[in-house]
């Protein structure tokens, strides 16, 4: 969330940030709102200091012969304690609108974003090798998937609906192999503490990180313990120092973590739905990071190489996006995308989403730090990025290391963790 005084001090600017990523904040409410729950929590305050000011007289008065002095206080005092609960009441009611307009207003595009209104306007900032070429026709990855037996539609559809799918043999080995990769790369290359986090949260954790509420209907909702299915490891891990003051010593704080991640979204109807391009439930492994905010947007950059060097090692074609306003999410303030090549359908693919969101999610999540000892705790910036998501990644890597001959080489990097050079 934003800083109230923000809100306050600069209201025409913080609705522009919002129409920037297309959003119509309600801060005009907001606004009204505070300014009456100030004014009853004020009038709370001075009716609850007279009753206490009253009833100390009363005992005074009494024991000083003054009954008639008294008997006014008792009469004025019951008055007030009649009025206590109605201002209360107002001044809760005031409060809990008030959290939930905050709760509504999204966080501020950076002055770097570039404007637009949707992905059509994303800017490419650079590009990876160039695309792969081939003497043949290149197959899609479902048609790979088939030919070898890795992926099992139908029986993913049977099992669970649309949008679920088997991996098998070769299939699931390869979807392993990247994961066991991925995360010893990022804690033996880039120093990251490995976490394997729950993939059920609750409500405070999804408000925390800015899901909740405003996309509530995009979650996989256990209704019955009030828990919510991970769309994202993001969500715990961000959430591991919730309510917490961390040192400055620490910082930057990074975990990369594994995990299944759940979204209603997928699949939805006139989108890319076919194979692994649009499911579910998939695998990803996702890197965080608790900064200062004066080297945040320093360690958002090392957060982008960090991802990059994951398609970097395993020689795929990507490009980078900086997104525009108007494509971003409702909690960061910038973003890249990596996006890969899959030449058997011709298009690019996003594997990984790095953000900055500042103090948005600090603030939200209540995390913070001392900058030294005795120090006023501030909130801490938090980033985080795709390192990188397993579906789109397996499907470019089938597309650009199909053989003539129906193959598929291994990268060498993968090599170790598949313990084979080619699926045949």
């Amino acid at each position: 969330m934003l800083d109230r005084q923000a809100i306050r001090a600069n209201p025409d600017a913080i609705r522009a940030g919002a129409r920037r990523k297309g959003i119509d904040a309600p801060i005009d409410d907001f606004l009204e709102t505070e300014k009456n729950w100030r004014a009853a929590a004020t009038q709370l305050e001075s009716v609850e200091a007279e009753a206490n000011r009253v009833s100390k007289g009363i005992g005074a008065a009494m024991a000083q012969g003054r009954s008639e002095e008294a008997e006014t206080a008792k009469r004025r005092a019951a008055e007030l304690k009649a009025e206590l609960p109605t201002l209360h009441d107002s001044a809760r009611n005031l409060k809990e609108r008030l959290e939930a307009l905050e709760l509504q207003i999204p966080n501020m595009p950076h002055s770097s974003v570039p404007d637009g209104k949707d992905s059509s306007e994303n800017i490419e900032v650079s590009r990876y090798l160039d695309q792969p070429s081939f003497d043949f026709e290149p197959k899609a990855h479902w048609d790979i998937a088939y030919q070898h037996g890795l992926l099992d539609f139908e029986r993913g559809t049977k099992i669970a609906g649309s949008g679920f799918i088997v991996f098998r043999a070769a299939g699931a080995r390869l979807q392993r192999a990247l994961i066991n990769f991925m995360l010893d790369f990022h804690v033996r290359q880039h120093g990251y503490i490995e976490i394997y986090p729950p993939y059920l949260v609750n409500r405070e954790s999804l408000i925390g990180t800015g899901q909740l509420p405003k996309f509530e209907l995009e979650q996989y909702h256990m209704e019955r313990d009030d828990l919510f299915l991970i769309a994202t490891s993001e969500i715990p891990v961000t959430n591991l120092h919730r309510d917490e003051i961390l040192a400055a010593d620490v910082l930057p704080t990074k975990y990369v973590a594994f995990s299944g991640c759940f979204r209603r979204e997928a699949g939805a109807a006139g989108r890319d739905t076919r194979g692994l391009l649009r499911v579910h439930q998939f695998d990803k492994v996702e890197m965080v990071k608790f900064t200062t905010p004066e080297t945040s947007y320093d360690e958002l950059e090392t957060l982008r190489q960090d991802a990059e060097d994951i398609l970097r090692a395993l020689g795929l074609h990507y490009r980078v996006v900086s997104i525009c306003a108007g494509d971003m999410s409702f909690s960061n303030a910038k973003q890249y995308d990596l996006e890969v090549w899959a030449p058997g359908v011709d298009q690019y693919l996003e594997v990984s989403s790095i953000s900055n969101f500042e103090d948005f999610q600090g603030r939200r999540a209540n995390i913070r730090y001392r900058a030294e000892a005795g120090a006023k705790p501030r909130f801490v910036h938090t980033l985080n990025a795709s390192g990188v998501a397993c579906p789109r990644l397996m499907a470019a890597l089938l597309e650009t290391y199909q053989r003539a001959d129906g193959s598929v080489d291994i990268p060498e990097a993968l090599r170790p963790f598949m313990g084979i050079d080619k699926i045949s």
